[in-house]
């Protein structure tokens, strides 16, 4: 790993970290008013097509599918796919997805994602999301969490 891809996975780490602890830019409760049925499949819907576009290699799709912030910290399909191939392999190939209750937390809409990935432990993916001007979703940052009694 580059010198200037290390730095851009410490960047993103910590701007996971900070998302998880601070109030985000994101969607929030307040803002976005109560979640649809219609908000919920769409959110999910983009986690969905974002790891498909992993699975594919594709990374202009899956870049396709991050929020303006995020596209801003890596700046190309290239940087944001080198940065979740070395810290989210889970999501990168994932084997196996169950979707758990889309919700606000510290204010933001996240959505949890028990993941299996290619070395068959299970993993809580918290996607943060943020709506965007018309109405769509962008995943705002990604938080892998062990789940008990599991490492990672």
């Amino acid at each position: 790993m580059t010198a200037i891809a290390r730095r851009r996975l410490l960047s993103w780490l910590t701007c996971t970290a900070l998302a998880a602890m601070l109030l985000p830019t994101g969607a929030r409760a307040g803002e976005t008013g109560p979640l649809e049925p219609g908000d919920i499949m769409a959110i999910r819907s983009v986690i969905e097509q974002q790891i498909a576009a992993f699975a594919r290699d594709d990374g202009v799709a899956a870049f396709s599918y991050a929020s303006p912030n995020i596209r801003a910290l890596f700046g190309s399909p290239e940087a944001f796919m080198s940065m979740v191939k070395a810290g989210y392999q889970a999501v990168y190939r994932a084997q196996q997805l169950t979707f758990k209750r889309t919700r606000a937390r510290h204010g933001q809409i996240v959505q949890g994602l028990v993941v299996v990935g290619p070395d068959g432990l299970p993993v809580l993916a918290v996607y943060f999301m943020e709506r965007q001007p018309l109405g769509d979703w962008r995943i705002d940052g990604v938080q892998m969490l062990a789940l008990p009694g599991r490492t990672t």
